[in-house]
C-alpha cells in the first residue's frame, strides 16, 4: 500500500510540472507575438505593449499566477531532480551515457538554471524598471517624457542597438530554453498520460518545431534590433 501511495505521489508532481511547464508555454508564445510586432511596426508594438502593461487583469491577475509559475516550475524541478537522485540505489551502474537517455533529458537541471539566469536579466532589464515607472513613479501613461508617443518600443531597442554582450547573453540563453524544450515538450505530454503509439510521433515533432522555433524567434527579434540600430 506505500509503494503505491508513493507511486500516486509522484506522478502527481509530475503532473504539477507538467501542467506549469504548459501553462509557461503558452506563454512564451504570447510573449513572442508581441515582441515579433516590434519588429513588424513600432506603433503596434507600442499599442499591444500599454494594453499589457496597464490592463488590472494582466497586472493583478495574471501576472503574479506569471511570476510564481516561473519560480514554482524551476524550483520544483530541482526538487524532483533531487528526489530521483536519491531514489537510485545504484547510481551510474548500468550507465551508458546517451544509450540511456538523450543530453536533453540528462542536464535539464543545467539548461533550466540557465534559462532561471536569463529570467533574472530579463527581470532586471524590463520588469524591474517598469515597475519603477508604473507604481514607484506613479507614471501609468507610458509616454516618454516631453514626447507625444509611447516609450516601449524604443526602451526594448536601446536594450539591444550596441549592446553586444547583452545580445549575446540573450541568445546563449534562448539556445538554452530550446535545449530544455526538447526534452520538456513531449515529457509534459507523458506526464499528464498522453503516450499514443499513433499520436506520440506527431507530439514529438511538434515539439521538436516548437522548441526550435520559439526561442529562434526571440534570437530574431534581438538581433534584428542589434543590426539595425
Amino acid at each position: 500500500m506505500s509503494s503505491n501511495k508513493q507511486g500516486l505521489s509522484s506522478i502527481g508532481r509530475k503532473v504539477i510540472m507538467a501542467l506549469t511547464g504548459f501553462f509557461l508555454m503558452f506563454f512564451l508564445l504570447q510573449h513572442l507575438s508581441i515582441n515579433m510586432m516590434s519588429v513588424f511596426s513600432s506603433d503596434m508594438f507600442n499599442e499591444v505593449s500599454h494594453f499589457m502593461g496597464t490592463n488590472p487583469v494582466v497586472q493583478y491577475a495574471l501576472q503574479p499566477v506569471l511570476i510564481f509559475s516561473v519560480i514554482f516550475h524551476f524550483v520544483w524541478g530541482m526538487y524532483l531532480e533531487y528526489q530521483n537522485s536519491q531514489a537510485r540505489e545504484v547510481k551510474y551502474a548500468m550507465y551508458k551515457g546517451s544509450a540511456n537517455a538523450s543530453w536533453m533529458s540528462r542536464n535539464m537541471i543545467i539548461s533550466g538554471l540557465a534559462v532561471l539566469a536569463f529570467l533574472a536579466l530579463h527581470f532586471y532589464d524590463f520588469w524591474i524598471p517598469e515597475i519603477n515607472v508604473k507604481y514607484i513613479q506613479g507614471d501609468m501613461s507610458g509616454m516618454l517624457p516631453g514626447a507625444d508617443h509611447y516609450r516601449y518600443h524604443e526602451e526594448l531597442v536601446h536594450k539591444f542597438a550596441g549592446q553586444p554582450i547583452r545580445v549575446a547573453l540573450y541568445v546563449l540563453s534562448f539556445v538554452m530554453l530550446s535545449l530544455h524544450l526538447l526534452h520538456g515538450f513531449q515529457s509534459s505530454f507523458q506526464s499528464v498520460g498522453y503516450n499514443s503509439t499513433k499520436y506520440t510521433p506527431v507530439i514529438k515533432k511538434l515539439g521538436n518545431a516548437f522548441a526550435i522555433a520559439v526561442p529562434a524567434g526571440f534570437v530574431v527579434v534581438a538581433l534584428v534590433h542589434f543590426f539595425s540600430h
